[in-house]
């Protein structure tokens, strides 16, 4: 499959948005990996963004950030939203409510819970008819997503929106679970390759999946991070990796500028 990559969006351990992260990857620049900067969701009017969640705001501030590189109107694209861990924070409260007595769980917490909530905040926002996909692949969440949003850009002739996140889950989960630290990667994938940043050739394979070198304890921690090695490959204008998606397959992507 041949698809073309409009815009992209970044935020992650140590950087707030792509240019950031797209600077320090084509310089073999590592940082600190320190805060990540704090999502503010600032697509969403005033009263969805009280009731939203960090997770929800870090899904729709790198969507944003995709959107307006690539220069499409937000309610003209499908959407694919993917998360391994979903909405932490409202699953560690609901799961803390349904261990008291009471076991009252607000109807906030619980729309907030369900996986497609992110999207449905997206539409919401952005007044958005499209189509969305809210999918969970553990470790190979990206890859599902990247499939996803590629093959229904060919099929349906449509640009596609993917927004991919992560946050860490409250103790005592935040042990036992991936991503001790929030990432989230957005792209806008599209057929014309008009204004475009980079085409994407995507490929199942057998080969072992790509590392990272100096990034390589963010790329492990978080579903959405595995990310890392197309995005040093988009960074630095071509190249070809394999990205983790099943047990025993990859998906190879080749970088073209």
């Amino acid at each position: 499959m041949n698809v073309y990559l409009k815009g992209l969006g970044a935020i992650g351990p140590g950087f707030a948005n792509w240019a950031e992260l797209g600077n320090l990857l084509a310089s073999s620049e590592i940082p600190s990996f320190g805060v990540v900067p704090h999502p503010q969701g600032i697509i969403l009017p005033g009263t969805e963004r009280r009731r939203a969640s960090p997770t929800i705001k870090l899904a729709l501030d790198v969507a944003l950030q995709a959107i307006q590189v690539s220069g499409l109107d937000a309610d003209k694209v499908a959407l694919v939203f993917a998360s391994s861990n979903g909405d932490t924070d409202t699953i560690h409260h609901i799961c803390e409510t349904l261990a008291t007595l009471e076991r009252f769980v607000s109807p906030t917490r619980f729309h907030n819970s369900v996986h497609n909530a992110a999207a449905g905040y997206w539409s919401i926002a952005s007044r958005s008819m499209q189509p969305s996909t809210s999918l969970c692949a553990g470790s190979g969440t990206f890859s599902a997503a990247l499939l996803e949003g590629a093959t229904q850009c060919i099929s349906e002739e449509v640009p596609v929106l993917i927004s991919v996140f992560d946050t860490a889950f409250p103790d005592p989960l935040y042990d036992i679970t991936p991503a001790h630290k929030a990432f989230g990667v957005a792209m806008v994938l599209d057929e014309n390759p008009g204004n475009a940043i980079a085409q994407f050739s995507i490929e199942l394979s057998q080969e072992e999946p790509d590392t990272l070198s100096g990034w390589e304890t963010v790329r492990t921690d978080a579903s959405a991070a595995r990310v890392l090695p197309l995005l040093a490959t988009i960074a630095k204008g071509k190249g070809t990796v394999v990205l983790e998606y099943l047990e025993d397959l990859g998906l190879k992507v080749s970088v073209t500028s």
